[in-house]
């Protein structure tokens, strides 16, 4: 393939790092449906003077982009998060098992968070966001542990391309 040789290293690569990754998704769900069996839609619990827990259907992406698209975005956006999902994993299955464990644990924060998201937005056709920040009068967009994962691990991944690698790596 356009004279590049891909390397398959022995073993599963980082595949370890699926573990956490169904970490994330398995508290993600328990506290979507805890949430959700807990209280109405719309509901809002004051938990501090900056925090609210307060159920919110997301049918589209983050900041609810796409949310008002009339349907066909329940489907784009699953295909697009199983597609990034398996990337990840593909690339967690050639990364080396040790010496990459930043870049590998942004990964799975991000795996998490997809697969916590997919399964609301294949079981759902929404996405269940319940943590509300605010200041004032003025609320950041809704999210869950999915969605915070999701940012972690980006940060994580982002970090990790501005830090030097050792040679032979």
């Amino acid at each position: 393939m356009l004279g590049v040789e891909i390397k398959k290293p022995k073993g599963s690569g980082a595949l370890i790092w699926l573990a956490p990754a169904a970490v994330i998704v398995l508290l993600d769900q328990i506290t979507k449906i805890w949430v959700s069996r807990s209280m109405e839609l719309y509901d809002s619990i004051a938990v501090m003077p900056f925090l609210n827990i307060r159920l919110l259907h997301n049918p589209g992406a983050a900041f609810s982009f796409l949310a008002d698209a009339g349907g066909w975005q329940r489907w784009f956006l699953t295909i697009l998060a199983s597609l990034v999902s398996l990337g990840i994993i593909a690339w967690l299955w050639y990364l080396p098992r040790y010496g990459e464990r930043r870049l590998a644990c942004g990964l799975a924060f991000i795996l998490g968070g997809a697969v916590g998201n997919l399964i609301d937005r294949i079981a759902y056709g929404y996405v269940v966001d319940f943590i509300d920040f605010y200041v004032g009068d003025w609320h950041w967009p809704a999210f869950n542990i999915a969605d915070a994962a999701i940012t972690i691990g980006a940060a994580l991944v982002i970090i990790d391309s501005f830090w030097p690698r050792r040679q032979g790596s």
